[in-house]
């Protein structure tokens, strides 16, 4: 289906952005456009005004602090994290990101996209609270920092406000990570997807397609039964669709949770 009339702007600088984004009703930042075109196709959403966010280099840089604090801009590319040596500190980034779909949809999707789209069966949401990271926003009344944990508020409602950018992501250092998830295909959407991240003797696991925003657990230990325990205690009530039940889903988010933890157990 084609796109029905829109205007459009490709601002220079993130200031204008923003003074574009604050200044149109119905006005959404598009960034790699993988998720907002093909929902404005459907109809499913008819924004007036478009702020295309491509020429904002500010919004596309990989840090990496002496500390192995790893800062991402929100306009850094799936394919753009894979091939960089930075990000490379936190390594289940890239492992993560060269899941998502296909090598067309990672050369133009976005990190800052695919965590502010916060579509419940998208990975790097539960990625991002299992990692402890903290989302900087921008807007007219400046920047504030957010942990990922309090960014995602309901299905595609994100803290991220009208007339405010999400700009980068920060990332505090650790290399003991896993992800586990069961897709509908080889390149599909998730059915239920777990992250884990340890520091020290402990876990903490975020559960994404189990709920609307990723579902948090810091098990008693690493231990299976521990986990299992955990996601028991959860009581979750996740949807039931053509995929999967609510019964299979919580099934797999017991047995995803053990292996994600499992992962990151066995790194060095």
């Amino acid at each position: 289906m084609l796109l029905r009339e829109v205007e459009y702007a490709r601002p220079a600088s993130v200031e204008e952005a923003l003074r574009l984004l604050s200044e149109h009703d119905g006005a959404r930042a598009l960034a790699g456009g993988q998720t907002l075109i093909n929902v404005m196709k459907a109809r499913a959403a008819s924004p007036d005004f478009l702020v295309d966010l491509q020429d904002l280099d500010d919004l596309k840089q990989i840090e990496l602090g002496a500390d192995g604090t790893l800062e991402l801009g929100a306009m850094v590319t799936y394919s753009e994290l894979l091939g960089s040596a930075e990000a490379r500190a936190r390594p289940i980034l890239g492992e993560v990101c060269a899941t998502i779909a296909d090598v067309q949809v990672r050369n133009r999707g976005t990190i800052g996209g695919n965590v502010c789209a916060n579509d419940p069966t998208n990975h790097l949401p539960p990625l991002m609270v299992a990692l402890g990271a903290t989302m900087t926003i921008r807007g007219a009344e400046g920047e504030r920092a957010v942990p990922a944990d309090e960014f995602f508020l309901g299905v595609y409602m994100t803290a991220a406000g009208p007339g405010e950018l999400l700009t980068k992501i920060t990332i505090p250092a650790g290399r003991r990570d896993g992800f586990a998830a069961v897709t509908i295909g080889a390149d599909g959407t998730c059915i239920v997807n777990v992250a884990a991240s340890l520091n020290g003797g402990g876990a903490r696991v975020a559960i994404g397609c189990v709920d609307a925003v990723p579902v948090v657990l810091e098990p008693a230990s690493t231990d299976e039964s521990a986990v299992r325990d955990a996601v028991r205690g959860a009581n979750l009530d996740p949807p039931a669709d053509v995929h999967a039940s609510a019964d299979y889903r919580r099934h797999l988010a017991e047995v995803l949770a053990v292996r994600a933890v499992q992962t990151a157990a066995e790194r060095s």
